[in-house]
């Protein structure tokens, strides 16, 4: 998977750069020979080699740091950077040395010591508070930027495990009603492999299914989806928590069937398309007095009644119906109910005499 192949291309680009700084160290330690100080080979190595553990080593350690977050750390950095600069212009190191009342072969060594710190210092909190920042603020500072990229691409879509293992989504995105990168977040992708793995056979076999929906959407063409790297899987928060706080890092929308996570997100001012709301609303509505036709099928909670489905599921309960179970007949409503299941319609069996008079 894609996963693999880019764990893959980061190990050989780790030991393309170590090459680099050995053979770096090789030729610093070669160019100092016949000098006043010449650098034995073996240091010169051992040197590239911890120049290059040490970089590594950051390098693992900025694992889940993505290239937004990247970009935002060099923003808060820059503006860190410059208040710094404007800190130095009005010589607040010369205040300083006056109030300190130091001598001039220290005055500049202490100027230096004030500017350096300022410079780190403002440039860390810079970065700092770009980083905790979300992306509304830089859409705030730079509006036209996030103008253009949801204009161009649309809003992400974070999906949670049960919209994945719905199945729908391809076919939703396909027709053009849902448009945006799909995101599925590193914890939604454990979720997915521990109920494949799960002792129970329905458990099991839903996240099998979830895996095998996962990979035929990597596989489509027309299809853009990401393994977000969402923070550490050892967190006590809730996956529901999870999914709404990395939904609003992101800025993206949360794509889901689950009602009640659905509104839960809305509490918290999340942005959350549920697929069966979606689904309800494309139902045809029935009004009373329309005729329909019908195929009955089975019988219904009372002994007369007769039962039968709409293309989209709508149950219609048949009223003296029970006698034309098996066959196809023309029924009219005469109500309708809506339930915590759907919409249940009422109907009586069409009689030409009576509806003609």
């Amino acid at each position: 998977m894609k996963e693999r192949s880019s764990i893959a291309s980061v190990n050989i680009a780790r030991l393309i750069y170590l090459l680099v700084c050995e053979i770096a160290g090789v030729a610093v330690a070669l160019s100092t020979h016949g000098s006043s100080y010449e650098m034995p080979l073996w240091v010169g190595i051992g040197g590239g080699l911890l120049v290059a553990a040490f970089f590594i080593l950051v390098e693992a350690l900025a694992k889940g740091v993505t290239v937004r977050g990247f970009s935002h750390a060099i923003f808060g950095l820059l503006i860190g950077i410059f208040c710094a600069w404007l800190l130095t212009r009005v010589d607040i190191d010369r205040l300083l040395v006056v109030a300190l009342q130091l001598t001039d072969d220290r005055a500049d060594t202490v100027g230096l010591a004030v500017s350096v710190s300022l410079f780190a210092s403002l440039g860390f909190i810079g970065a700092a508070l770009a980083l905790r920042s979300g992306q509304d603020d830089f859409a705030f500072i730079i509006p036209y930027v996030r103008f253009r990229q949801d204009s161009a691409s649309g809003q992400p879509l974070i999906l949670d495990a049960d919209v994945i293992m719905d199945g729908r989504v391809p076919r939703i995105q396909a027709s053009g009603f849902l448009t945006g990168r799909l995101i599925v977040p590193r914890f939604v992708l454990e979720e997915l492999k521990v109920m494949s793995n799960s002792p129970s056979v329905a458990k099991r076999q839903r996240g099998q299914r979830g895996l095998d929906c996962l990979e035929e959407m990597q596989a489509h063409p027309g299809l853009r989806i990401s393994i977000h790297d969402a923070g550490d899987a050892s967190t006590t928060d809730s996956l529901d928590a999870r999914l709404i706080q990395t939904a609003r890092l992101l800025g993206a929308r949360l794509l889901t069937t689950d009602e009640n996570l659905a509104k839960v997100a809305r509490l918290q001012n999340a942005e959350v398309l549920n697929i069966n709301d979606l689904a309800d609303a494309l139902k045809p509505a029935v009004a009373v007095g329309e005729k329909i036709r019908l195929a009955l099928v089975r019988s219904g909670k009372d002994d007369h009644q007769g039962v039968g489905y709409l293309p989209d599921g709508t149950m219609i309960v048949v009223n003296h119906g029970v006698s034309k179970i098996g066959t196809t007949q023309d029924v009219v409503v005469i109500s309708t109910l809506q339930t915590s299941a759907g919409e249940l319609v009422f109907a009586e069996l069409f009689d030409p005499e009576s509806n003609g008079a």
